[in-house]
């Protein structure tokens, strides 16, 4: 049996969740002061993922000259730069609305980045 520490990052509170597993069966989650805190731990030790949050160029706006923008989803840990490195050519025109698709199956996860502001 192995045991890992995380902090969980579900909410302000943080809380030092401890996982104890076998090869990759998970025995236990303790630690969590809420339900978040054990689904947050089972799913960084079997499936790690994050929403990746950015800022793309926008072009013919008069209020703004970059956009902020973020997953719909959260994508695979292992695909966070291949998603920026799509992100990094993404240029974008106005008008730009919140929630409006930036960019399709970023990076083939098929998550879609969306915009997070106006422009």
């Amino acid at each position: 049996m192995e045991e890992k520490t995380l902090t969980c990052i579900n909410c302000p509170l943080g809380c030092q969740v401890t996982v104890t597993f076998d090869g990759d069966s998970i025995v236990s989650v303790t630690g969590n002061t809420c339900k978040r805190g054990d689904i947050y731990a089972r799913q960084e030790l079997t499936n790690p993922v994050r929403i990746v949050t950015t800022s793309v160029p926008v072009e013919g706006s008069a209020t703004s000259k970059m956009v902020s923008v973020k997953t719909a989803e959260p994508v695979p840990k292992g695909k966070i730069f291949d998603v920026m490195a799509a992100l990094a050519k993404t240029e974008i025109k106005a008008p730009v609305h919140i929630g409006d698709t930036v960019l399709a199956d970023v990076a083939g996860t098929g998550v879609d980045i969306v915009a997070t502001r106006n422009a």
